[in-house]
């Protein structure tokens, strides 16, 4: 299985650039800020995500000089830099449903041995520690459930699920039988994530009530073509369907990259972007559950995601936090300013108190306006660095220890995210009740929440 154009999360967006620069003397939680901070391993080894931390006892701990076995599903683009983020490991065994990927791959690891199923993979390698999920949306939970239901440590790609009740049946499982996992929200490693964090929960713009989050890329739009195609002897079409609906194969239409338009395999622009975007105010914020869901749009189209989306959420107050509204834009949806800032490419902007506001992208941020922040000096930095997004995923599995893109985190965070597709199909505002997994108010999203299986492919 291979994963094709992720919307790399090192790639920076052009927006503005500026400085820090005054101090707010509101102070947002500043004690429980420092305490979870504190709760940090002294080696910095495992990082603060949201509060939200996990026991992981290893199945079988190994010492931190020892390699682990593991398994890479999906191979090229960006399985790729996956399968080279882990390769200080043994890679023992790998899979894709195309030949060439796999084949390409095997010459990196000779000694791998290679499949085109992943359910076989996991039936037959026993021996393995860990596995590595680099597969377009609709296979996440299929193989990633499989493997940890089997005692495997379990690194995906985000998003985590294509479905809400996949998210929440990956962060059960993992839960259930104590593995250690990682979402692949590679930025989620960099200082500027950190900066932005400890500068919202030190109160620098005072108490946020407001999030506005953004990216012009649309993935979406066209027709289920007419009439099918022979597929090209490498590639494995049915095993590429997988738990999906059959098609018949249509060359650039699906394979490769193109499937994230289509709801069959994919969930357009949010779930592609809106976990490495969306990632800023949920660590910052400690947000999990919105309570309430809306989406604007084009018409909805029964097989195509729309090139452009609106989506207003709203989180309940945490804490001593306020209630916030977060509203997610994307492609020909994104305007060119929000709230006097110039949008460009992608971004997050907080809107705090007295017309203090922090903007974002993955590499910069800027505390705004100006005048508001003169001789404004930032909090003393308290969230260790990174030692990588992987090692965080590859220490945990030897030792134990929390990674920060744990299933934990990333499952609400990758229900969130596709609740907004949920509401734009289901055409309504939807009341959320997340701790039963139930839209309250209308029986119309429940369709969406969940797929059904090819007959075949189970859970």
């Amino acid at each position: 299985m291979t994963r094709h154009h992720s919307g790399d999360a090192r790639r920076d967006e052009s927006s503005p650039t500026g400085s820090p620069s005054k101090q707010s003397p509101y102070t947002l939680s500043r004690r429980q800020f420092l305490s979870n901070s504190a709760r940090v391993s002294a080696a910095g080894a495992a990082l603060l995500a949201t509060g939200v931390w996990s026991e992981l006892p290893a199945a079988e701990s190994k010492s931190p000089n020892e390699k682990l076995d593991v398994a890479c599903i999906g191979t090229a683009n960006r399985a790729g830099a996956n399968v080279q983020g882990v390769s200080s490991q043994n890679i023992v065994a790998i899979c894709d449903v195309d030949d060439n990927y796999l084949g390409a791959c095997g010459q990196r690891f000779p000694k791998a041995t290679k499949y085109n199923d992943f359910r076989k993979l996991l039936e037959t390698e026993k021996h393995l520690d860990a596995v590595v999920v680099s597969t377009p949306d609709h296979i996440h939970v299929p193989a990633s459930v499989m493997a940890m239901r089997l005692g495997k440590h379990c690194y995906c790609e985000k998003p985590l699920a294509h479905s809400v009740t996949e998210a929440r049946l990956a962060s059960e499982t993992a839960r259930e039988h104590k593995v250690a996992t990682q979402m692949g929200i590679q930025i989620h490693e960099g200082d500027n994530y950190r900066r932005v964090v400890e500068l919202i929960q030190s109160g620098a713009i005072g108490p946020v009530s407001e999030v506005h989050v953004w990216v012009g890329k649309g993935w979406g739009g066209g027709d289920r073509p007419k009439e099918g195609q022979q597929p090209p002897a490498n590639l494995h079409w049915d095993l590429w369907l997988g738990p999906a609906p059959e098609r018949p194969f249509a060359a650039g239409r699906y394979h490769p990259a193109n499937w994230r338009r289509w709801w069959d395999f994919g969930s357009g622009t949010l779930g592609d972007m809106a976990c490495h975007y969306m990632d800023l105010p949920f660590w910052a914020l400690q947000l999990k559950h919105p309570t309430s869901i809306e989406a604007e749009g084009p018409p909805v189209h029964p097989e195509t995601c729309p090139l452009g989306l609106i989506v207003r959420y709203e989180f309940p107050g945490r804490d001593s936090q306020p209630p916030v509204k977060l509203t997610w834009y994307d492609g020909n949806m994104v305007p060119r300013q929000i709230a006097g800032h110039a949008t460009g490419g992608g971004g997050v902007l907080f809107i705090g108190a007295d017309g203090k506001q922090l903007w974002s992208d993955y590499g910069r941020h800027q505390l705004l306006p100006a005048d508001k922040f003169q001789g404004f000096k930032p909090p003393a930095p308290t969230i260790p660095n990174s030692i990588g997004h992987y090692n965080e995923w590859i220490k945990a599995c030897k030792e134990g220890t929390p990674t920060t893109c744990s299933f934990e985190y990333s499952g609400p965070l990758t229900e969130a995210v596709l609740l907004g597709n949920v509401a734009y199909r289901a055409g309504k505002k939807l009341a959320w009740d997340g701790n039963q997994q139930k839209v309250t108010n209308t029986t119309d999203a429940d369709p969406f929440l969940k797929r059904a299986y090819r007959p075949g492919w189970t859970l």
